[in-house]
């Protein structure tokens, strides 16, 4: 039986091992410098929004900034790993990483916005309680009233304390 030859003459690869792929040259330092500033940007979304949660009001601001950061990141990772692909270089070491980086801190930064649209004045009034609690009893009730408020908040997004489509007798709960 004849055996597959490659071009070039290098005889049959051993079983299990595939050809040795062609070395691709570097990426250009612009493009390295782009996919570094991405993963910089993912890093700073990420380190952001979580010194960003102790004070509400900054809070606002910092997860603006950081869903910026992340789409920025992920913006700076794609289009550096398509310059380089269009460039026939290799993809630059840091672009993945930006891109993966700047996803977390976008989806963090929208999920926390989202939290602070809905839960706004419930946040704002836990806030202000805990800001004036001086004693562990005092901050007990702040943490309570806050749990309460919350709780009955998303028993009105559930529409009345039921998820919508959920049915407990159909799990086996009634």
């Amino acid at each position: 039986m004849a055996r597959y030859q490659p071009q070039g003459g290098r005889g049959t690869q051993p079983k299990g091992m595939l050809p040795p792929r062609r070395q691709l040259p570097p990426p250009e330092p612009p493009v390295r410098q782009r996919a570094l500033t991405a993963l910089l940007l993912g890093v700073l979304s990420l380190i952001g929004l979580m010194l960003g949660l102790g004070n509400l009001r900054r809070g606002i601001f910092v997860a603006v900034l950081t869903l910026l950061f992340g789409v920025t990141a992920v913006w700076l990772g794609v289009t550096a790993t398509k310059k380089a692909r269009r460039g026939g270089t290799a993809r630059p070491r840091w672009a993945v990483g930006g891109v993966v980086l700047g996803c977390l801190g976008l989806v963090f930064s929208a999920l926390w916005l989202l939290v602070l649209a809905v839960f706004w004045p419930q946040l704002n009034t836990y806030y202000t309680c805990m800001g004036g609690a001086n004693t562990v009893v005092a901050q007990q009730a702040c943490h309570d009233q806050f749990t309460k408020s919350v709780g009955s908040e998303l028993s009105v997004l559930q529409g009345g304390g039921r998820l919508r489509g959920y049915s407990p007798s159909a799990h086996g709960l009634t």
